[in-house]
């Protein structure tokens, strides 16, 4: 009996075979043998879906990202400072330009994140102010590359945390716990001990490349506070969109001021050496691919592993810059950089085990 109901559960399980079971005593087994497709290989299953492991395309990404900061570093630093182009401020509006030519692409024509507008002239005043600021910092950077080495640089700007502290205090009265704030000490010290012992320091260049850093977490604490509300809150892709041409038009009449006619310069050396063009149209994309491989690595990762790998980035452009440009290093030198980056680690664990408390 036990046997008869499960035949009939197993019959009515399936439609296809409700006319073949009730002529099952006049059939042969062999007739009653079911056309199941075979299963194709791993192999050819992921390439007919055309399907990417994830950790691969992770690690592809990863990659990239490195790749294009380090690689617009070099660029810049070969450009600025032994190719001759000292015109720091119109190669920054050329990077401004080609962001949002291919911000513009991107959006609008690959659908790579959906279309944000602004709302209101409040909020685009504010999107304007991050674009001064914005402008500020991305020309310091460029600047420094004139005067000292990438190592130099990249040292410097591990100390982003530093100010990132000093600017949420003054601006918004954020008192952080006293693990932060120790572990800002390293932080300091490492550049102090850097900078004592860098062969080729100069203070205008070290001033800028300051001014630099500053401006970039003063950005990121003036971001958290202007663009909160949710009807004021934009994707990073947008973001840049709106602000790459603001900080064009605000770049425009600095550049004319300071450098002069630049862009006829250009096209005039451009007559006698036309690898420029390839120069300065390969350093505007990689610019731009700078901040395409920052949305992918954050959206493909977790934070503590884009914390990690951003510690690890510093390291890397050092010891390829130096590897490259063959500037000098000290011993003295490559410490003070090792204790910033492990204030800098020691930081970013300490920022997630308290909670924010309001000075008043």
């Amino acid at each position: 009996m036990v046997e008869a109901q499960q035949w009939t559960t197993r019959r009515n399980s399936n439609p296809r075979l409700e006319g073949t079971c009730h002529n099952s005593n006049n059939i042969s087994a062999d007739q009653l043998l079911l056309d199941i497709p075979a299963t194709p290989p791993s192999a050819a299953r992921n390439s007919a879906a055309g399907v990417i492991s994830p950790n691969l395309l992770t690690a592809i990404i990863v990659a990239s990202w490195y790749a294009s900061n380090i690689g617009v570093l070099l660029l810049n630093k070969y450009l600025l400072s032994i190719y001759g182009y000292r015109y720091p401020i119109f190669l920054t509006m050329l990077h401004m330009l080609s962001c949002t030519a291919y911000s513009f692409a991107s959006i609008h024509c690959l659908n790579l994140v959906p279309v944000q507008h602004i709302q209101s002239s409040r909020q685009f005043l504010k999107v304007f102010a991050l674009s001064a600021i914005f402008s500020f910092s991305v020309v310091c950077g460029n600047t420094s590359l004139k005067y000292i080495p990438v190592s130099f640089n990249q040292a410097i700007g591990a100390t982003t945390p530093f100010f990132t502290a000093i600017f949420a205090f003054i601006i918004t009265c954020k008192k952080e716990a006293p693990e932060v704030y120790f572990s800002l000490v390293p932080v300091v010290l490492g550049i102090v001990l850097a900078s004592n012992s860098e062969p080729l320091f100069h203070m205008f260049g070290f001033l800028v490349c300051l001014g630099s850093t500053a401006g970039r977490a003063l950005k990121s604490v003036v971001q958290g506070i202007l663009l909160t509300s949710d009807s004021e809150k934009l994707h990073s892709m947008n973001l840049l969109l709106f602000m790459a041409p603001m900080a064009a038009v605000i770049l425009l009449p600095f550049s004319i001021y300071v450098e002069g006619n630049v862009a006829a310069l250009t096209v005039e050396k451009a007559r006698r050496d036309w690898f420029i063009v390839f120069l300065l149209a390969g350093n505007a994309t990689v610019a731009y691919l700078v901040n395409l491989t920052n949305f992918l690595v954050t959206k493909h990762t977790s934070a503590l592993t884009l914390q990690v790998l951003g510690n690890a980035k510093s390291a890397v452009a050092a010891v390829v810059s130096v590897l490259i440009f063959r500037n000098p290093v000290t011993v003295m030198g490559m410490t003070g950089f090792a204790i910033t980056i492990i204030g800098v680690v020691l930081y970013s664990e300490a920022k997630k085990r308290p909670k924010v408390v309001t000075a008043h």
